[in-house]
């Protein structure tokens, strides 16, 4: 059999609420036996010490805490339908969450996929309870229970398109349901499978059954394979693990907890009873799994047994195992079961031990079993090639292969052998021929539906990140790629992990830093790349960022040898070694040019793909790059040619910057043939460029008129008649290099404008040596694109102030200035902070890039922290004989609404107007069959909330609302959902066109009152 990887866990047994401290509870071999809780029923009613008809022998179980509370807002479910659903549906949802981000993988990049979803059930306690009721029977209820609901409700919220189906073995169904789960993968129906297994006790059914069946400890504790064992004590739980094919997890560096070497399933037949064991069937699964596997008998290093505690059932599996293992005398099988620790957890028996089992090979080390200091000396185990472990293994070097165990009650058996993940899985190594990448810098990044969500996980994953040294890149790029998909996202840029830690608790804080490192973005966003020109030039400009960034240095890099055979010295080594010449126009504007082309190509191949580009005279060649209407190569020989012609030119040239507008400038310098208009930046910021002497003639006349002048400090007349003698021989050389249209829209600072179907040419080239640069003219239409970001590329900020100035949107509405370099000492820090405010913003990143291929590995994170805030529990209490009444723990669902953001409850008039005085009686009653419908209470439903994707409405839900306006509003007819489904995309869009058809309160129903309408709602949402 091909092998199958385990690449995610996640569990909640009693006393253990996740995978880690179920592996301590192991390891410490404690038990989460306690008495049964009153939230499921009052055990001492029901309890008989000689085992009366119609009463259990115990008052004791392993009982998971909180099976009530689930986070229905994370899965935009209503509390109504909450309610209704069995809790172990709800705990499967949030256990398969945590479980697919354990395994490395964005949930919501799941959606669409052929993942399968396989269950293990035996219980439905929940339905027996609720489906009985048939006064309270709702659309709800009904999808609530069921079987097959505890995966296809799986597949429904994660829209996963694999199999999906709930299995009923009885005590083994989960391990078949992983059984299933590997035939589907081997036979490449699905490429990932989710498989768990779940059982919650809500009622004393099967304690008393266990109990007149003979079956039942009194102590409620198993205590497999002991002189002590007198039966079975129940258990609850919930656990599933993800699995892959080896191959594929390997080959996408997944971490592997252990692997599925073979697995096999059985009948009982016709043994000495229906719910009797029988080992020869026991003992032909055992060999049909290793068959499969390929593995003989003295390999397994260990068994985890079904191990019930009753007398019979550990006599058989004793024997059926000795079948195959008596050889081994010398040195026995290592035998132990989880039963002793957590009960029989009966549908999720079989996924307990597997996660048992898996966690073993992958810590190699196998933990003691629980009762075994009193073996049973009836069983002969030494005789059967067996032990019992009393303490702890510690597996050797090299494979270890292990066995699982689970028998259904009714006679379905399943095995499984296991072997610890080979050394290529182990620890994943990054590729050899990885691209390069790795930006100087770590960005952490979290994501959740709001933000009180958001700063709990924070707090989660502060903790983790403070309770271990990790290492920090591994650690933020497995934070990028998992906790991703929602819409509340934080990102920091940070330099070590307790400087991460630091931020996390910060943030979580204080609202005012986690405002400011948190967005919640509307739409997709639009980023512009705006690329700096001459005079921002320094010395040793982005060399920290060289030095640290190795993305930055391989794209510097290329373009200093694409600029070497014209420029004849390396312009890298120049501006890293912090000569001045690169205050030389020959060296200037090829040395900007690398800059700029290095910094917008990291953007790039960061993910930040820009829709806009906008280049400052010479900037403009980069941006020609990335809009490929030139080559890099074609590009170089240009901007060297144009730097060395230029520097050519005579001096006695210079350049203004006048604090005044275009027009008022152009007739003074009409009479001066040698003076020119060399950039507009603004409506009144204007460069002029030319001869010395006339410019400072000019320059006086205009400050005696009051305007402000600032002599430029630069070695010729940029951009005036003073270029023009070298407009030849540059001509010679862009007709050769050539240009084309751009396929990203440019923003020309030559024509003011975005280029239409224009190539950036050898004639646009020229002119653009001598043009006015328009850049004012050309920002102003770049921004009536509405772009969300801007981008500045260059060595430092220029162009971002001069854009504000602009004046163009209005202040606090414009786009965010994003700043990867600002200045001197600008390095990976900047260009790290510049990536999480661009993430923040909605721009999805290319995170392996930010890391270097030794830190693209996978690391575990804590998984996503759910709300326990809301409470859900069964309506009707259980009655024991003579009893009364035992309270749930929580009232019904509707007075349990979950807390909504508290900047919700400010929104209400949003997205209608609403009259002032008296509450509006048709809002009234459309908000408050909206909240009827789901379960909401007043403060929980807002007009600007979403139907679908707020409140969770679905085709069931829309029909009940339906029908209650119908009921509730004159005037509007009989509506059909056609009419109603293009008008939900909010509360108050349904009310405007409700209105829109004429909607009126029933003067006779009362509505016209809010207060009577209030008390009309509660009156029906009572009954």
């Amino acid at each position: 059999m091909e092998p199958i990887a385990i690449v995610g866990i996640d569990c909640r047994f009693p006393g253990a609420p996740d995978t880690g401290a179920y592996w301590d509870l192991l390891m410490r071999g404690a038990d989460g036996v306690g008495e049964v809780p009153r939230q499921r029923w009052d055990a001492k009613e029901f309890y008989s010490q000689a085992g009366e008809e119609g009463h259990t022998n115990t008052t004791e179980g392993g009982f998971i805490a909180d099976p009530d509370a689930f986070d229905n807002e994370f899965f935009t479910i209503s509390p109504r339908e909450a309610a209704a659903m069995d809790p172990q549906q709800r705990l499967l949802l949030q256990s398969a969450w945590r479980a697919v981000e354990d395994a490395g993988i964005p949930p919501r990049s799941l959606a669409g996929t052929p993942t399968g979803v396989f269950v293990g059930i035996m219980g439905n306690e929940w339905a027996q309870l609720h489906l009985t009721d048939y006064a309270n029977v709702t659309a709800q209820v009904g999808s609530g229970n069921g079987y097959c609901m505890t995966a296809n409700r799986i597949s429904y919220h994660l829209d996963l398109k694999g199999p999906s189906l709930a299995v009923d073995t009885a005590c083994s169904s989960s391990l078949v349901a992983a059984h299933l789960a590997v035939n589907a993968l081997l036979s490449e129906e699905c490429d990932h499978a989710l498989v768990g297994g779940v059982n919650v006790a809500l009622t004393p059914a099967l304690s008393i059954f266990y109990t007149q069946a003979g079956l039942s400890a009194p102590d409620g504790r198993c205590k497999p394979f002991s002189a002590e064992a007198d039966g079975i004590g129940r258990g609850e739980g919930v656990g599933v693990v993800v699995l892959r094919r080896l191959r594929d997890a390997i080959a996408d560096g997944q971490r592997v907890y252990a692997v599925i070497r073979g697995i096999a399933v059985n009948q009982d037949g016709r043994s000495n009873g229906l719910t009797a064991p029988n080992r020869w069937a026991q003992q032909d699964v055992l060999a049909a799994a290793y068959r499969r596997a390929g593995v003989e008998p003295s390999d397994v290093a260990f068994t985890e047994a079904h191990g019930t505690g009753t007398s019979l059932g550990d006599m058989m599996e004793i024997k059926a195992l000795g079948h195959h293992h008596a050889g081994r005398a010398g040195k026995p099988m290592a035998l132990g079961s989880v039963k002793g620790n957590l009960g029989h957890t009966e549908g999720a028996a079989g996924i307990a031990g597997l996660i048992k089992v898996a966690l073993s090979l992958h810590h190699r080390v196998v933990p003691a079993s629980r009762f075994a200091a009193k073996e049973s000396k009836r069983l002969n185990l030494r005789d059967h090639g067996l032990r019992l472990l009393k303490a702890p293994l510690r597996l050797p070097a090299g494979p270890a292969v292990a066995g699982l165990s689970s028998f259904g009650m009714g006679g379905t058996n399943a095995h499984a052998v296991l072997e610890s993940a080979p050394p290529e899985a182990a620890r994943p190594r990054p590729e050899d021929d990885a691209p390069v990448g790795g930006i100087g810098a770590a960005v952490f990044t979290l994501t959740a539906p709001n933000t009180d969500a958001l700063r709990r996980n924070l707090l989660a994953q502060a903790d983790a990140a403070a309770a271990r040294r990790v290492p920090l890149g591994p650690l933020a790029r497995s934070s990028n790629r998992v906790k991703a998909g929602h819409r509340h996202r934080f990102a920091a840029a940070v330099g070590d992990t307790g400087e991460l830690v630091a931020r996390l608790r910060e943030a979580a804080a204080d609202p005012g830093l986690l405002a400011r490192l948190a967005g919640s973005p509307d739409g997709r966003p639009r980023v512009a790349f705006l690329f700096t020109g001459q005079g921002s030039q320094y010395p040793r400009m982005t060399a920290a960022l060289y030095e640290q960034s190795p993305l930055y240095r391989h794209f510097l890099d290329e373009a200093d040898a694409a600029l070497l055979p014209h420029t004849g010295r390396s312009v890298r080594d120049l501006v890293l070694a912090g000569d001045e010449a690169v205050h030389s126009t020959r060296w200037t504007q090829p040395a900007l040019f690398a800059a700029g082309y290095a910094l917008g190509r990291t953007l790039e191949e960061l993910g930040v793909h820009p829709g806009m580009l906008l280049g400052h005279s010479v900037g403009e060649f980069a941006a020609a790059v990335l809009a490929r209407a030139l080559p890099l190569e074609g590009a170089a020989r240009l901007v060297a040619a144009r730097g060395a012609l230029m520097q050519e030119l005579p001096a006695g040239g210079g350049m203004l910057a006048v604090r005044a507008a275009r027009e008022d400038l152009e007739e003074r310098i009409a009479p001066e043939p040698l003076v020119g208009v060399a950039a507009v930046n603004g409506p009144t910021s204007t460069v002029l460029s030319g001869d010395l002497e006339a410019l400072e003639r000019i320059g006086a006349e205009i400050e005696a008129q009051g305007l402000s002048t600032r002599r430029l400090q630069v070695s010729h007349a940029f951009h005036s008649p003073l270029m023009r003698p070298m407009l030849a021989r540059f001509a010679a050389i862009a007709t050769e290099v050539g240009g084309g249209v751009p396929e990203i829209p440019v923003y020309s600072t030559v024509r003011g404008r975005v280029l239409d179907g224009e190539a950036m040419d050898a004639p646009y080239w020229v002119e653009h040596i001598d043009a006015t640069v328009l850049f004012g003219d050309a920002a102003a239409a770049l921004l009536d694109e509405g772009p969300t970001h801007l981008v500045e590329i260059g060595p430092q900020p220029v162009l971002s102030g001069m854009v504000r100035r602009l004046g163009h949107p209005a202040p606090g509405t414009g786009p965010a200035h994003v700043l990867p370099v600002r200045g001197p000492e600008s390095a990976g820090r900047d260009l790290a902070e510049a990536l999480a405010e661009l993430y923040r913003g909605g721009v999805e990143p290319d995170w392996d890039a930010a890391y270097t291929p030794a830190e693209r590995v996978a690391h575990p994170l804590p998984p996503y922290a759910f709300s326990t805030e809301h409470r859900y529990w069964a309506r009707n209490p259980v009655r024991g004989p003579g009893t009364v009444d035992v309270p749930a723990a929580e009232p019904a669902a509707a007075a349990l609404a979950p807390h909504r953001e508290a900047e919700s409850a400010t929104a209400s008039v949003l997205t209608l107007d609403l009259p002032a005085g008296p509450a509006d009686p048709v809002a009234e009653a459309v908000l408050g069959a909206v909240r009827l419908v789901g379960g909401y209470t007043d403060a929980d439903v807002v007009l600007h909330d979403r139907l679908y994707e707020d409140l969770g409405f679905d085709s069931v839900m829309i029909m009940e609302l339906k029908n209650r306006l119908e009921a509730r509003l004159a005037g509007i007819g009989t509506l059909t959902v056609q009419d109603l489904l293009p008008r939900l995309s909010s509360v108050g869009d349904l009310i405007t066109f409700l209105r829109e058809l004429g909607a009126a309160v029933p003067v006779p129903a009362g509505f016209g009152d809010a207060e009577e309408n209030r008390t009309l709602m509660e009156e029906e949402r009572t009954a």
